[in-house]
């Protein structure tokens, strides 16, 4: 039986380095998997479009930046973690979350006056931003189709409740595609939904501590990949509680050929 993939926010800040993409001057820290900045280790094949691959990590765009309309190539997700910003004409601040299927054009993504930091989380490898007018000619001929979705701000409220809380983000698709924020009291459990429902799913920790076998525990920003052929993921809180959100990445891949397998689908 395969296990979730933790990644520790403490150990991740090891691999935070500058980078620069669009014209923009950033940082970037990576959890889970490699990209375009740090690639992986040993000189691993990259996968193919159709295997599920986790990517990790956090982007720190700087204040006054502004990072152009691009689209991937991969399913992502997006968790604005510190400051503000807008995303096109959408507001950002904790704890926005966006969707976009791959090849899906979002953006522009304006960093406000404090910097905009997000998670990016991916359930299939992509070599990086494509970013447009320069490449929509990559646009033609691609087996697509445009999805986007964002759950805007949702502020994070004190103190932790007395009993679990669990907040829709974004409403379930029929395809598996949700967000959902858990907030729960010390030691308290709690199990996700069935992973079979969608096509991965990203656990983040945004506040407390998710514990540990061992005694310890996860702290902000760590989180967890659970793939959809495992069993649903079980969270405790630390002594301090815990908030979470969890993303869900909906069935199958719209940008596939229709011969290609659909992983999870």
């Amino acid at each position: 039986m395969e296990m979730a993939i933790l990644a520790s926010g403490d150990a991740a800040r090891g691999s935070r380095r500058p980078i620069v993409s669009n014209g923009v001057s950033a940082f970037l820290t990576t959890y889970i998997g490699g990209n375009r900045y740090n690639a992986a280790p040993d000189g691993a094949a990259l996968p193919g479009a159709e295997a599920v691959y986790p990517m990790a990590f956090l982007v720190e765009q700087p204040a006054g930046s502004v990072v152009q309309a691009h689209f991937h190539e991969a399913n992502q997700f997006q968790i604005v973690v510190a400051g503000s910003g807008r995303l096109g004409t959408h507001a950002l601040q904790p704890l926005a979350v966006h969707y976009s299927n791959a090849y899906s054009a979002y953006g522009p993504i304006t960093a406000g006056q404090a910097g905009l930091h997000y998670l990016t989380l991916r359930n299939g490898y992509d070599r990086g931003a494509r970013y447009l007018p320069a490449a929509r000619a990559e646009l033609r001929g691609v087996r697509r189709r445009f999805r986007e979705a964002v759950a805007e701000a949702a502020p994070i409220p004190a103190p932790i409740p007395a009993r679990i809380a669990v907040e829709p983000l974004l409403p379930a698709a029929a395809d598996g595609l949700s967000a959902w924020r858990y907030r729960l009291p010390a030691g308290a459990a709690v199990t996700g939904p069935d992973p079979a429902s969608g096509d991965g799913q990203f656990w983040v920790v945004t506040r407390g501590g998710l514990a540990r076998p061992d005694g310890s525990a996860l702290r902000p920003l760590s989180c967890a990949f659970v793939g959809p052929d495992e069993p649903a993921f079980a969270a405790q809180a630390a002594a301090d509680g815990l908030e979470l959100v969890v993303v869900q990445f909906p069935r199958g891949r719209d940008h596939l050929p229709e011969a290609a397998p659909a992983a999870g689908g």
